[in-house]
């Protein structure tokens, strides 16, 4: 009897936290679909969301439009380019190949590319993974090579219209972001292994994880449930610029879906393709010669977000930006993925974790009106004269003007340090010499100086 008892208050105990637990979901479906209900429709291009708690997924589904000449709803289990994402890919097979004992991240490029200029300095894997090699990024040279991106390239001529190009700093001083970085990568991977990259991808990541809906693009093969990616011209919206996929390869050349990026989550974290170690190390912020703290680890972003530890990398590629985040604590992830390059994604993103989380993920403190009157005025950027923001006062805070569009808040962490609302991974802050305000340094995919010229 006493054992009937036990089991009936087990089970009732079972029933209720189950109803609580699916009354606290139905809250966040709800709140989540007013969110971004009203940033698509069947006419506009749009987004594939999916969010899981505790490996659960609690939310997918997709809104807009998948093809607009079509008239195509977008889909879940529609794929889109992954853009920068692809970059976890490549760290993760970097890793497997030193646990083979074929490589170690310490090892020189030179070791695996022996015709790679050296420079005057030792250039590791390891600053290419944590982009601190001071190489500069391909994708923002300029007009080097007119119309680069519409030409076919192997991974040989990529590294060739970069590798003699001088350092833009010594490694391992500074953190600048640099898809360049991670094409060597990827040509350190196939001469390692003996396999093209994308084949290598398949046969080690994918095909174990079975992430059956994930390719490495391609403009010319068929790929099931492709969307088609966008820009906006003014009010309207056109077809994404021709790029040829070569030119991502083992930087932004992966495409896939919501639901094979949290199966890439939960496989990565059952330790199924990578041992417990190496995947910390990838999770772990990388530390410069001087000791500061960057906020990369090995192919993911590492940041604090209002006291919550995040794992998390985004991606932008034409026609398409992405993001994917992880909180370990509270194992949440989100994946948010948009076939347009003008979506929202850093406010959605930005605001969905915090209802996944159950926290505001940007606040500000308040700062005394005397120190905020300190820092209005007009910023130059260092490196590019051309660029400018206006600093105002609006209200009890600050405004930055960026131009006659885009005007964003600024949110205080402290008298000094601060963030533009909506705008991921910038940490910011105001410098101070002799008691007057001198300018702002942005630390965003690299150090960006701003100097107080008005």
């Amino acid at each position: 009897m006493r054992q009937i008892v036990l089991l009936l208050i087990y089970f009732f105990s079972t029933c209720l936290l189950v109803k609580a637990q699916s009354k606290e979901d139905k809250q966040l479906i709800k709140s989540v679909d007013a969110l971004i209900a009203g940033q698509f429709n069947s006419g506009t291009p749009g987004c594939a969301v999916l969010i899981a708690k505790k490996g659960q997924v609690i939310y997918q589904k997709a809104y807009g439009s998948a093809n607009l000449e079509l008239n195509v709803p977008l889909k879940p289990e529609m794929v889109f380019d992954l853009g920068s994402i692809t970059k976890q890919f490549t760290a993760v097979a970097i890793l497997q190949l030193e646990e083979q004992g074929k490589l170690s991240v310490r090892d020189s490029i030179q070791k695996f590319i022996p015709d790679f200029p050296s420079k005057g300095f030792m250039i590791t894997l390891e600053n290419c993974l944590t982009h601190t090699s001071g190489i500069k990024d391909y994708l923002q040279i300029g007009d080097a090579q007119p119309y680069m991106e519409r030409w076919d390239f192997t991974p040989q001529k990529l590294i060739d219209v970069f590798k003699n190009l001088p350092l833009e700093f010594e490694p391992g001083t500074r953190y600048k972001y640099s898809n360049s970085g991670y094409a060597l990568l990827g040509y350190i991977i196939e001469k390692v292994s003996g396999k093209n990259y994308q084949t290598y991808i398949r046969e080690n990541i994918l095909d174990p994880l079975d992430l059956r809906n994930t390719y490495y693009d391609s403009n010319s093969i068929i790929i099931p449930n492709r969307v088609s990616g966008y820009y906006k011209d003014g009010s309207n919206f056109k077809n994404a610029d021709f790029w040829s996929r070569t030119i991502a390869y083992a930087a932004g050349g992966l495409i896939a879906n919501v639901n094979d990026l949290y199966k890439w989550n939960r496989g990565l974290l059952a330790y199924k393709i990578l041992k417990k170690e190496n995947l910390d190390r990838a999770f772990t912020a990388y530390k410069l010669k001087d000791g500061t703290l960057t906020n990369y680890g090995y192919g993911w972003i590492i940041m604090n977000r209002n006291g919550l530890l995040a794992i998390e990398h985004g991606g932008s590629i034409t026609g398409f930006v992405t993001n994917e985040i992880y909180f370990p604590k509270q194992d949440v992830f989100l994946a948010l993925l948009f076939n347009s390059e003008n979506a929202p994604r850093d406010d959605l993103s930005i605001a969905l974790s915090g209802l996944a989380v159950g926290i505001p993920m940007q606040t500000s403190m308040e700062i005394s009106s005397n120190i905020l009157d300190r820092y209005i005025g007009t910023y130059t950027m260092v490196s590019n004269p051309a660029r400018k923001i206006i600093i105002e006062k609006t209200g009890d805070g600050l405004m930055g003007i960026v131009s006659t569009r885009e005007h964003l808040p600024l949110l205080f962490q402290s008298d000094v340090k601060f963030q533009f609302k909506n705008v991921l991974d910038a940490n910011c802050e105001f410098r101070i010499t002799d008691g007057k305000v001198t300018g702002f340094v942005v630390d965003q995919s690299g150090i960006y100086e701003w100097k107080k010229t008005e």
